[in-house]
């Protein structure tokens, strides 16, 4: 795309919506007359609502109306200007200006309601004296209802009000069905319009345009012309956006593009989403020359992931005081004590969930029985209300985020017991027994396979396995692994997810890099997509809590 069609299309960009402006406020909409339907109900859904048993005294007032519904019908000044009568689209001798037709119903009623100054009211009504001592309100000719048997329609007329700018009225008009209709469908929505006029030659371009000198009618939001301007302008805008970004010979990089390699360490839970952030970081930075290995032995578990961090700080022999500018660790929790030389970030929060065989037959486990199961004092899952199938607990290493989470927000600090089985494969389909696995997706693997398995994993990482049909989240207390049920219930199963480097990672680094485009830029939207809430929008962004 060459420089003058960019500048062009920046030109027009700039100049519809001016033009638009223009038109739709200093011209079609100095003089505007708008309306809206606030309200067409059924007198039968109105049961209960504060205006139930007014309706219901028209309902019984003479006879029993058929069917009957009530509209209530607002016309307002939406313009920038006075509006006379002499702008009604309406022949001047006409006392009408607005004609609201009501096909299929009868109207049996009409009251004037909420006008916006008194003086609203002396168009509608007027004082007849009959006598010297008697003084009756009548309604003017301009309000009116009549009712076309022959068309099936009922007709409401509606004096030329003088409005202010922003003032306004409305009218609540009570129908029915017509006598002879049979019919129980929902009734075709009203037509409002002007008068006719005086048929002449130019009302068809008056309709159209309705310029200023006109007598004119609208909707509230936008004139035609208005509309065509607006199309266009998002035509403009849309193929300025497909050339920046489908035809343009140069990607726009992200704010902070530095090249050279990477290394990510860390939790498995947390794994998917830094490796899908990972890769839109070097999508996005092309051509900068940075390269992230990612291998299916790249994430380890948080242990192991602050210990191999530790160790290339060590070997990079980084002087105290000075950072590593190429490794990163990601952990569930704050690592344990004995790496002086890390520091931690806060990052995102995770939620996770315990997920059972389906063929265990529960969904929902108290505190209480999640605990007992845990430490293997129920052997069988009839003994808390699921089916009679032997309970397997599939444990993560005792280097897991997602376990040492567990232990401290659900077991209240107590370990569960030493595995019976050092291969899950091993385990006895008739008889209790506990193992361990060393990553997310083994333990997801195990708990789909084995009936009776009961495991645990960051929950957003369930729904997109493999074995998910196999697998079911199980509530704590009716408290669901959600965001939501963190935040409303207090679900007691999450973690702060935290990055660490060995010191602070040098500016213009790698490391540095990718921590600012995770917690800054377009690696925010991933942590969303993958379902962790953001440290960066949490009330309080240093201790990153989703409460």
């Amino acid at each position: 795309m060459n420089d003058r069609a960019e500048q062009w299309i920046a030109i027009l960009s700039l100049a519809f919506p001016v033009l638009a402006f223009l038109w739709e406020f200093a011209v079609v909409g100095r003089k505007r007359l708008g309306y809206r339907v606030q309200m067409d109900t059924l007198a039968a859904d109105a049961a209960g609502k504060p205006y139930a048993d007014v309706l219901g005294d028209m309902r019984h007032d003479g006879h029993q109306l058929k069917d009957p519904s009530f509209v209530l019908l607002r016309i307002e000044n939406a313009g920038s200007a006075k509006i006379v009568s002499e702008d009604y689209l309406a022949d001047p001798v006409d006392p009408y200006g607005i004609k609201v037709t009501f096909r299929d119903r009868r109207v049996a009623a009409v009251v004037l309601t909420d006008p916006s100054r008194d003086e609203v009211r002396d168009f509608f009504f007027e004082d007849v004296a009959e006598n010297d001592t008697t003084v009756r309100t009548v309604a003017k000719p301009g309000f009116r209802r009549d009712n076309n048997e022959a068309e099936r329609t009922g007709v409401v007329r509606l004096p030329k009000v003088t409005l202010l700018r922003g003032a306004e009225y409305k009218v609540l008009v009570v129908l029915e069905r017509w006598p002879e209709d049979q019919g129980t469908g929902p009734f075709p929505d009203p037509v409002v319009r002007g008068a006719d006029g005086q048929d002449r030659w130019y009302d068809p371009a008056v309709r159209f345009f309705r310029l200023k000198a006109t007598r004119t009618e609208s909707h509230v939001f936008a004139s035609r012309p208005a509309w065509w301007v607006i199309c266009v302008l998002a035509a403009a805008v849309t193929v300025q956006a497909c050339f920046t970004l489908f035809l343009s010979g140069e990607r726009r990089p992200p704010l902070d593009c530095v090249g050279g390699t990477l290394h990510l360490h860390g939790s498995t839970a947390f794994a998917p989403a830094v490796r899908a952030a990972a890769e839109d970081y070097l999508r996005r930075c092309e051509g900068a020359g940075a390269s992230i290995p990612l291998a299916s032995d790249t994430f380890k578990g948080s242990t192991d992931g602050v210990t191999d961090l530790d160790q290339a700080g060590k070997d990079a022999g980084v002087e105290v005081g000075e950072g590593l500018g190429d490794h990163l660790a990601f952990t569930d929790g704050l690592a344990a004590d004995g790496h002086p030389r890390l520091l931690p970030r806060p990052v995102a929060f995770s939620v996770f969930a315990l997920v059972a065989n389906k063929d265990a037959g529960v969904q929902n486990l108290t505190l209480a029985q999640v605990r007992a199961v845990f430490a293997g004092r129920v052997h069988n899952w009839a003994e808390v209300g699921g089916n009679d199938v032997p309970v397997h607990v599939v444990n993560r290493d005792p280097g897991s985020g997602s376990r040492s989470t567990l232990v401290t927000k659900v077991l209240g600090g107590h370990e569960p017991p030493q595995f019976t089985v050092t291969d899950c494969a091993a385990l006895d389909p008739r008889r209790y027994g506990r193992c361990e696995v060393s990553s997310t997706d083994t333990m997801l693997n195990r708990a789909a396979s084995r009936p009776g398995a009961i495991g645990y994993s960051e929950a957003a990482g369930v729904d997109g396995h493999e074995g998910a049909a196999r697998l079911v989240k199980l509530t704590i207390d009716g408290r669901r692994p959600t965001a939501e049920g963190v935040e409303d219930t207090h679900y007691p199963y999450w973690q702060t997810e935290f990055a660490y480097t060995y010191g602070d990672a040098p500016a213009g680094s790698v490391a540095a890099a990718f921590l600012t485009f995770l917690t800054q830029q377009s690696g925010r939207d991933v942590l969303r997509e993958h379902g962790h809430g953001l440290c960066s929008e949490a009330h309080d962004a240093g201790e990153c809590r989703p409460v």
